[in-house]
């Protein structure tokens, strides 16, 4: 096996993490050092790089991980174009061949279901909301709940 590559802690050089964890070093040691992480600043390119605010700009000109990262953007980005919007009158032509007729049925005869709105209150079961409430009201006796449905 392979020995891991070890990599330095930017804000203590005492510190020597390897790379599999050396994201999450990062971060809890700019968290025991703010004063020192308040001087350094992370590359745009790989968050695990951190240098010193003054040589941000000179890394990231140099950065290896810079030429993927612009390869990545010179693709562009995916447009998606949406069909128009129709009129309801032609909705309505195109699942009922004859307005007039309209009691027949048919393969053809069923309008197109379209969801207009969401009302996700109207969707909670009572029982979740009870129990949302606080859940300290006293539950149905079961004798009671069974007369209730045979009447």
């Amino acid at each position: 096996m392979e020995p891991e590559s070890i990599e330095i802690c930017p804000y203590n050089p005492h510190h020597r993490i390897p790379l599999s964890r050396f994201q999450y070093h990062l971060a809890s040691c700019r968290k025991k050092n703010p004063k020192k992480a308040k001087k350094m600043a992370s590359c745009k390119y790989n968050a695990c790089h951190v240098v010193p605010i003054r040589k941000l700009a000179e890394h990231e000109a140099t950065c290896v991980n810079r030429s993927s990262v612009e390869e990545e953007d010179t693709l562009g980005p995916l447009q998606v174009s949406l069909p128009q919007p129709q009129n309801q009158d032609t909705l309505q032509v195109r699942w009922l061949s004859n307005p007039d007729i309209w009691n027949v049925d048919g393969a053809n005869c069923h309008p197109m279901f379209v969801l207009k709105s969401f009302v996700p209150q109207k969707l909670v079961c009572e029982s979740d909301i009870q129990e949302s409430r606080g859940g300290d009201q006293c539950p149905e006796d079961p004798q009671t709940r069974t007369r209730k449905a045979n009447f």
